[in-house]
């Protein structure tokens, strides 16, 4: 693409999210809460938060109540944990399922259902719950709740487990197709299973993705030390290790210092421990989606200050993709951590628009 080509696409896409709103594994039985904890049906999210600011946000979310359940997948002889949020349906409604692909340091809910005493509303899921979807994520091989395979979880192991979670998504939804969000390694895991099971999703939402990697201050600090990825299957990620992602890419004011701090209570009561798999693939198997590959509609996200890619690096995947419905957007005053970020009202936002977003009108 020329780079006047590069620079459109950025305008258009910065232009779009001001004007608009920034919108066979064998399944194990199901574990849903008990009745008495189960929440009443929760309020809709009401239309106009589509221009809302973050206090009108929190404002509808605490005023509406959501539904979750855990479930279990199981990989070969790995139980896989999955968490679903969704507003109680109404009578012959068919909510359209979303699934989260959480990252390479964080579990499914620290990435999707975090909550920040007194810091307002940082769980994507029940914004995304409030907006009608049906929304799930997983603890990926070796990570959380999940059981451990004794392999590194690279971004192949990823893959299998989504296909054998999407078993007990069939199953629970009757629907055969999702949307898939992923976010960091989360957005490779979910692009490569879209590249293997085209027919099994709808819309595709990549944020904070690297392609390539070419040219990102991070792949490069990792692939200077790739041999620690490549000798060893886990790796450490203590409370300094995930204080840092919110600093490396030299932004730390578009996040609340808050965030890191409730992260690390929660993800170190599974131990300061976790796979390499992703950070290996990351530093010297780059690139791990073929987006001729790529079937569905894409919406490529990433923060203007993310140095785990480049626009250029993002734009080549951009102008590669088959597929006529995608967008490419930048989210101002934002680095790598797209939904923890000051800004993440824009990103929900943005996904909003483009995953509720009519139908084209095929020209002939």
């Amino acid at each position: 693409m020329a780079e006047i080509g590069r620079r459109s696409v950025i305008a258009g896409a910065s232009a779009g999210l001001v004007s608009s709103l920034v919108g066979e594994s064998h399944a194990q039985d199901s574990v849903a809460r008990p009745p008495q904890l189960q929440p009443k049906p929760m309020m809709r999210i009401p239309e106009q938060i589509r221009s809302a600011t973050p206090d009108d946000v929190r404002t509808a979310v605490a005023q509406a109540q959501i539904e979750s359940s855990e479930h279990w997948a199981k990989k070969g002889g790995v139980k896989l944990w999955l968490y679903r949020k969704r507003a109680a349906p109404k009578s012959g409604e068919t909510q359209p399922v979303l699934f989260l692909v959480h990252g390479s340091s964080n579990s499914a809910r620290t990435s999707y259902d975090l909550t920040v005493p007194g810091k307002g509303e940082y769980s994507a899921m029940n914004i995304l719950a409030g907006f009608g979807f049906d929304v799930w994520t997983m603890d990926h091989d070796g990570y959380g709740h999940s059981g451990s395979s004794g392999n590194n979880s690279d971004i192949a192991s990823g893959v299998e487990d989504l296909k054998a979670a999407m078993l007990v998504v069939m199953r629970e939804t009757g629907q055969q197709k999702a949307h898939f969000y992923g976010g960091s390694s989360g957005a490779i895991r979910a692009g490569a299973f879209a590249q293997a099971v085209p027919e099994g999703v709808n819309k595709l939402v990549l944020a904070a993705f690297t392609y390539k990697g070419h040219g990102a201050a991070e792949i490069a600090r990792r692939t200077a030390v790739a041999d620690r990825y490549r000798n060893n299957p886990r790796r450490t990620r203590d409370a300094a290790m995930i204080r840092s992602i919110f600093t490396r890419d030299g932004l730390p004011s578009a996040y609340d210092p808050a965030v890191a701090e409730a992260i690390a209570a929660e993800e170190l009561k599974f131990g300061d421990k976790i796979p390499s798999g992703t950070y290996l693939d990351m530093a010297v198997n780059l690139p791990l989606v073929d987006p001729k590959k790529v079937q569905c509609p894409v919406l490529m996200v990433r923060g203007a200050f993310d140095g785990n890619s480049t626009n250029e690096d993002l734009l080549d995947f951009y102008a590669q993709l088959s597929n006529g419905d995608r967008q490419f957007v930048i989210l101002p005053h934002t680095a790598h951590s797209l939904s923890y970020s000051n800004n993440r009202h824009l990103l929900w936002y943005t996904v909003r628009n483009f995953l509720l977003a009519p139908p084209a009108i095929p020209a002939a």
